[in-house]
């Protein structure tokens, strides 16, 4: 799909200095450009890349001035990053902007959709099915009985939805996520094998929850797991049963949170972090990635290690962390000249 830089800027509300007409359909960054491309210059260090960038338009702020040539046409706006931003949200709904039901795929009778809904081939949805206006379904994905969809949800391909999963308005679930599989629950038989406790709970999404590609939330044992209004899952997490998060919350990948613990609002999560079960944490904490969490954290803290504690402490404790080897040398020549002198 082709645009022209008149129509860019008519979308970006901006000022087109160069050729109204020249056409792009690429998106690139400024140093890679080559003819064809929209790409934009925000950060002041990349500006020496506008004299040589081959990109066809680029999208500046209005208070860039060249100081020498330019073969890009320019697009001058308020703020260059966030209309490259909000352009690119735009492209993807292009792009995304599936609709209709391919074949083959399969929908229950007892289902039932809103308007302007897509369903890619192979798709599945189960019985009793709710699924609202906009959503789109895409090819291998599974929903289970008695799931409920919101308006403008999309489902990527081979996501899988198990029954009596509740999901909001404006969510995304990526590829390979699993939603409601069994929480881990298991009980001694007193014979030295485990016996399963049936999960008999759900998980239940609130509106604009982003699902990365193979993170897996289980369904609560009783009750629901529940994943609150904002939340964004990076990629593949572990979300056991009874955990809730609260509103937007942010967590990146491979963190593990066991279950039934608690995580409030605003909080951000690094990446490869463990949270033990029956926690209860704060609003607005931040965890660094790797770390380690064993306690309850009061709001507004930030930790790191493992297990972890106040970043400002552990930062201190690092200088030391470092210098233990020559530490160890320092004690081991003063016991030496010790034993020497006496």
């Amino acid at each position: 799909m082709k645009f022209t830089a008149s129509q860019i800027a008519g979308i970006l509300e901006g000022d087109v200095v160069g050729n109204p007409d020249v056409e792009v359909s690429k998106l690139a960054k400024i140093e890679e450009g080559t003819e064809g491309d929209l790409t934009f210059l925000a950060n002041p260090k990349y500006t020496s890349y506008i004299y040589t960038t081959k990109a066809s338009v680029t999208i500046v702020n209005k208070d860039f001035e060249a100081e020498s040539e330019l073969s890009t046409t320019l697009i001058k706006v308020e703020d260059a990053y966030k209309s490259f931003s909000r352009l690119l949200e735009y492209y993807n709904q292009v792009k995304l902007n599936k609709t209709g039901i391919e074949q083959p795929s399969y929908i229950s009778e007892t289902a039932s959709h809103g308007e302007n809904i897509y369903r890619g081939a192979f798709s599945y949805i189960g019985e009793n099915v709710r699924i609202g206006h906009n959503c789109k379904i895409y090819p291998n994905a599974y929903i289970g009985d008695n799931v409920t969809l919101g308006n403008d949800v999309v489902v990527f391909a081979g996501a899988r939805i198990y029954s009596e999963t509740v999901i909001g308005n404006h969510c995304i679930i990526h590829s390979g996520a699993v939603i409601g599989a069994d929480g881990f629950g298991y009980a001694p038989d007193g014979n030295g094998a485990y016996s399963k406790v049936p999960q008999t709970g759900n998980v239940i999404l609130e509106d604009y929850v982003d699902i990365g590609a193979g993170t897996t939330i289980d369904r609560a044992t009783l009750g629901s797991t529940v994943i609150r209004r904002g939340v964004k899952l990076d990629n593949q997490i572990q979300i056991a049963h009874n955990v809730e998060i609260g509103e937007n919350t942010v967590i990146a990948a491979q963190t593990g949170i066991a279950g039934s613990t608690k995580i409030g609002r605003n909080c951000m999560i690094g990446g490869q972090v463990g949270i033990v079960g029956h926690l209860t944490i704060g609003n607005r904490v931040k965890v660094q990635a790797q770390s380690g969490i064993t306690r309850n954290v009061q709001d507004d803290e930030t930790l790191q290690g493992s297990p972890a504690f106040n970043l400002s402490d552990y930062n201190k404790s690092y200088v030391h962390f470092k210098n233990l080897p020559k530490l160890v040398q320092t004690i081991h020549q003063f016991d030496k000249k010790r034993n020497d002198n006496e």
